[in-house]
């Protein structure tokens, strides 16, 4: 299987899709922070910080827009939503992003960065109370749109 952003000689670059169509594009990544009861409390009830969620889902979009300009080879894309939710677990929160575009590649790597820049900023927010907060289980969950249709990596 080839890397697509290898070129014949191995370099790297920006692949072209000016020729594909556009169609309705949509992704959803995941990502997991575990944290203490303490910083948990503080996440529920607020930080020194402020909203703790509030800011990482503020974060998490802001990212989105800008992946291309953090991922070397990732196309400016045309986002028609972005939408960042967390949900409490026991020992963290679990967030997630939903990411759509109708443009001619997929938003895999908005959605992963939207999740990953969220739970960095909710580490910042707690790292006052836990310095050993847990980043972890950054994945894709499913991606629509485009050549390869409906996919759900891994089975997940």
């Amino acid at each position: 299987m080839k890397l697509t952003h290898l070129d014949e000689h191995g370099r790297a670059h920006m692949v072209a899709v000016g020729e594909k169509p556009e169609t309705a594009r949509r992704a959803v990544a995941e990502a997991r922070v575990t944290m203490s009861p303490e910083a948990l409390a503080a996440v529920r009830n607020g930080t020194k910080k402020g909203d703790a969620l509030q800011v990482a889902r503020i974060a998490g979009i802001q990212a989105a827009k800008r992946t291309h300009e953090l991922i070397p080879l990732c196309h400016p894309l045309r986002l028609t939503q972005i939408a960042l939710t967390a949900e409490f677990l026991d020992d963290g929160v679990q967030l997630q992003a939903e990411v759509a575009a109708m443009d001619r590649t997929g938003v895999e790597m908005e959605a992963l960065t939207a999740v990953t820049v969220a739970a960095l900023t909710l580490y910042d927010m707690i790292k006052a109370v836990d310095k050993a907060a847990v980043i972890r289980e950054i994945r894709l969950l499913e991606k629509s749109g485009g050549k390869s249709g409906h996919l759900r990596p891994h089975g997940r």
